[in-house]
């Protein structure tokens, strides 16, 4: 018998995710389908068939270790594969940060969900005067947002196809250094869903002027918080794409060559056992610290370490021998 899951429910509508850092990979194999072409794939118990799944995804997610680390980019909090986490318009951080003013309000309203029946009535009467001046109520907001959705889907006329491309080019241009992506061909498109959002909104036939640069200014404020590389402070798309900023490419290019450099160093254990990792690792550090590596002033991390013996496996030059966290280092052709 085949179900209809979550996605395939929210056809037309939205599909809202929590723990969205808790999912398994083959869910998330599921994920990149329905963001990507909007349809679900089932191949199972000789049933094979195509599902709609157009939706947006809404998603909240945790950081690793439950605190937010400023200095390590969005990826490396999160732990979410770049493929995924690239398919989303728009990703804001929601901080915890201390302020007297916030806290309070929080305080209030999580004591008010517990107080008296007669300041529980207080607040209501209160709520619906507010409502009737500033508020849109809220069976009046669902069959709008109803209407909205089945009647009005605006065009882009032509005289606003140069400003996309334009604001696109600029997009592209934010970063101060030339090895940074800060716009990738999907902010286009997020930029072209996030505009017709804007006008269907407001009922328009048409998307205008003001919505392309509100789409914008959207995407902008989301990068200056999710793509921003801890290091240099600028707008790195690699962060998002491939979880890996043009700052820790070249870091890992540069440890690469200075592995390669200090294997004369080990050359009795190379010849033998091979290079335990720590000991390279403590090595490579020393000498930055003694200024004896050419082009190194900051420690090498460790995270950095990992990925240049990884790229140096990856090219065949060494094997990684062992335990995983911890591997012994043998270049290929020693014996």
């Amino acid at each position: 018998m085949l179900e209809s899951g979550a996605l395939v429910l929210s056809d037309r509508g939205i599909c809202c995710i929590d723990e969205f850092d808790k999912m398994g990979d083959d869910t998330r194999v599921i994920l990149h389908e329905a963001m990507e072409q909007q349809t679900v794939s089932v191949a199972k118990a000789g049933i094979i068939c195509t599902l709609n799944a157009r939706t947006a995804i809404l998603a909240a997610a945790n950081p690793v270790h439950s605190k937010y680390d400023q200095k390590l980019s969005v990826v490396d909090n999160i732990r979410l594969p770049p493929t995924l986490l690239s398919r989303f318009d728009l990703i804001y951080l929601i901080l915890d940060k201390q302020s007297e003013i916030s806290d309070r309000r929080l305080a209030n309203h999580i004591v008010s969900l517990y107080s008296t029946e007669k300041v529980g009535e207080e607040k209501e009467a209160r709520c619906n005067l507010i409502a009737t001046k500033d508020h849109i109520d809220k069976n009046f907001l669902a069959k709008y947002i109803s209407y909205a959705r089945k009647h009005v889907n605006p065009i882009i006329p032509e005289s606003l196809t140069m400003m996309l491309i334009n604001e696109y080019q600029k997009m592209r241009c934010m970063g101060n250094n030339k090895k940074t992506i800060t716009a990738t061909p999907r902010q286009l498109d997020s930029m072209i869903r996030l505009a017709e959002a804007l006008a269907r909104m407001s009922l328009k036939a048409e998307v205008t002027a003001a919505n392309v640069e509100e789409s914008v200014r959207l995407i902008k404020d989301a990068l200056q918080q999710s793509a921003t590389d801890p290091k240099t402070g600028e707008i790195d798309m690699g962060i998002i794409n491939s979880g890996v900023s043009a700052t820790s490419t070249e870091q890992v290019k540069r440890v690469c060559d200075f592995i390669r450099k200090v294997k004369t160093d080990f050359s009795s254990q190379v010849s033998l056992n091979g290079i335990k990792y720590h000991n390279l690792f403590d090595y490579l550090n020393d000498k930055i610290t003694k200024g004896e590596l050419e082009g190194q002033t900051e420690q090498v991390t460790e995270t950095d370490f990992r990925r240049a013996l990884m790229q140096l496996e990856e090219d065949g030059e060494v094997n990684l021998i062992g335990h995983k966290k911890a591997p012994t280092l043998r270049f290929i052709g020693d014996h």
